[in-house]
């Protein structure tokens, strides 16, 4: 008479046989889809807020960003991504700038910029704080003057008799600035006057984005560009500046991933998100991510073949799921209940 051990082992045999048999071939993507369905259909009736708290789903978004964001992986490849995007994507002569990037958004966000009036009025008046600016603003309005002058200078000394006029006050000009140099009162008004040309500054650029036809002449800009090769991108900046520009702002990003205050925004946006999908069950937030439970399916039987291939080849698969339906098929109860069957 068969001991009860060994029908178990004959069992066990049977079933991790059959398993196998259930990830092989054809039979895989049968098991696959009716696989992909049940669970779904176990989805549907399982709400998120119901197994998932608004606390976990903090825990889980900040473990993300914390690992994934700052991993090693990402560390070494954003300056090789850049190199290869440089080298390969943007070396392109098949496609233009505007078969890659449609118009009419390009124009609605340039549109939109322009039209930001509030924030303009905001960085404008933030400019006359900083005493810096003021200065360079100064400098550029002098220069504006001192080129104007020159030109005009070249046109008055073809007038004989100017030439001498031009130079005296040329000379008057310099002395005035040693002066201003060497005088704290006059300093001071120097420094009010580079106030003075900031705000003139400012309100040119005021009526420059609300009267000037400034929308216009950036989509001029853009429609230069529209026809010509994604490889014209690299007349703008070096692989260098591309490489150093990518690090610089993953830089930024993984600082600021590193204060309290982007946790709380984070938080935030986990909030907003339980208030709109919270009371949704599992199965229908799919289509809100634009998956279909064929598209699942197709993901799977896209990786999922090779890998249990090459497992079963070197007989890991089969020894994995031996390991975990051993315990029950040796078990006591089940080999009492062959014990008892055998007799």
């Amino acid at each position: 008479m068969t001991e009860p051990r060994e029908i178990a082992e004959r069992l066990l045999d049977a079933q991790v046989e059959f398993l196998l048999a259930e990830v092989s071939g054809d039979r895989f993507t049968e098991v696959v889809a009716r696989d992909v369905a049940a669970v779904l259909e176990v989805a549907d009736t399982i709400v998120f807020r119901d197994v998932v708290s608004i606390e976990q789903a903090e825990e889980t978004v900040a473990t993300v960003i914390d690992l994934i964001g700052g991993s090693p992986v990402i560390a070494d490849m954003v300056g090789v991504f850049a190199d290869a995007i440089y080298d390969n994507i943007a070396a392109n002569h098949d496609y233009t700038l505007g078969q890659v990037v449609e118009r009419e958004p390009v124009e609605a966000l340039l549109e939109k910029i322009f039209a930001m009036h509030q924030a303009q009025e905001r960085i404008l008046d933030r400019l006359t704080e900083s005493p810096l600016v003021a200065t360079v603003a100064s400098k550029f309005v002098d220069k504006l003057i001192n080129d104007f002058m020159q030109a005009n200078r070249e046109r008055a000394e073809k007038i004989p008799g100017v030439s001498s006029l031009m130079s005296l006050g040329q000379s008057a000009a310099n002395r005035a600035k040693k002066v201003a140099a060497d005088n704290t009162f006059i300093g001071d008004m120097a420094g009010k006057g580079a106030l003075f040309a900031l705000r003139r500054t400012n309100n040119a650029i005021r009526e420059m984005l609300r009267d000037a036809p400034v929308h216009g002449a950036a989509m001029e800009f853009w429609d230069l560009h529209a026809d010509e090769p994604v490889s014209g991108l690299r007349d703008y900046l070096t692989q260098k500046d591309l490489r150093e520009l990518v690090l610089i702002c993953y830089e930024i990003a993984i600082t600021t991933r590193e204060k309290e205050y982007f946790g709380l925004l984070v938080d935030e946006c986990v909030q907003v998100f339980f208030s709109k999908y919270g009371d949704y069950t599992l199965g229908a937030m799919l289509p809100e991510l634009g998956l279909t439970a064929e598209d699942i399916s197709t993901e799977i039987l896209r990786y999922g073949p090779a890998v249990i291939e090459s497992a079963k080849k070197n007989g890991v698969f089969a020894g994995l799921i031996r390991e975990r339906l051993e315990p029950f098929y040796l078990s006591d109860e089940v080999l009492g209940i062959l014990g008892g069957a055998g007799s």
